[in-house]
């Protein structure tokens, strides 16, 4: 019984130590996590330097049927227009691994921004998946919305109509522009976390 329960516990701390630790989802009202990267153009990016002005995080992937509800409805342009507008950074992040739906080239994703007419300030290509991860990034789109101090303000879905149907943009509720809103007027954010909708984040391992 003794051999039997030992290399049952060996097997048990095997396994756990295999899965590794367990990434903490950030926290609202906490310091967003850092994120050091090198956009597509090259050029290097670094979330705190961006302190002063709030920042927006949108994990995308150009064929995922939800985001391109957000494009092909002109939604997602318009949000981000409204939000530099307002002062705001906007950061497109891809988590897709080498293989997975929505990974390509840093040439690739520069033609689907400008394909889009897309307005961003930083594309990153998070390959490894570490950026996602960090942030808990479930799904495309998920949206973080990072106010000026570096906190985390939002976090969740574009909207509250979860279909995939271009059509269902017109009367939703959009929770990045209501936090961005709130945010400028010196407001708490209402709704400060959702669920997020869309197709899983397609990381590598």
């Amino acid at each position: 019984m003794t051999k039997f329960f030992s290399r049952f516990l060996t097997a048990v701390l095997a396994v756990f130590l295999l899965a590794g630790p367990a990434s903490a989802a950030p926290e609202i009202g906490k310091p967003a996590p850092e994120i050091t990267a090198t956009d597509i153009k090259g050029n290097p990016f670094k979330l705190s330097d961006h302190k002063g002005q709030p920042v927006v995080l949108e994990w995308t992937n150009h064929e995922c049927p939800f985001v391109v509800k957000h494009y092909s409805s002109s939604n997602m342009q318009k949000l981000q227009k409204s939000a530099q507008e307002m002062g705001v950074k906007w950061v497109s992040i891809v988590s897709s691994a080498p293989g997975k739906q929505g990974h390509g080239t840093a040439e690739q994703a520069q033609k689907i921004l400008d394909d889009a007419g897309a307005s961003v300030t930083a594309k990153l290509l998070d390959e490894s998946g570490e950026i996602g991860k960090l942030y808990d990034a479930q799904t495309t789109p998920h949206m973080f919305v990072i106010d000026a101090n570096g906190v985390l303000a939002y976090a969740g879905a574009i909207d509250d109509n979860s279909s995939a149907d271009p059509k269902t943009v017109e009367g939703a509720k959009n929770y990045v522009l209501a936090a961005l809103e709130s945010l400028k007027a010196g407001k708490p954010v209402e709704t400060a976390q959702t669920q997020p909708y869309g197709c899983g984040v397609k990381y590598g391992r």
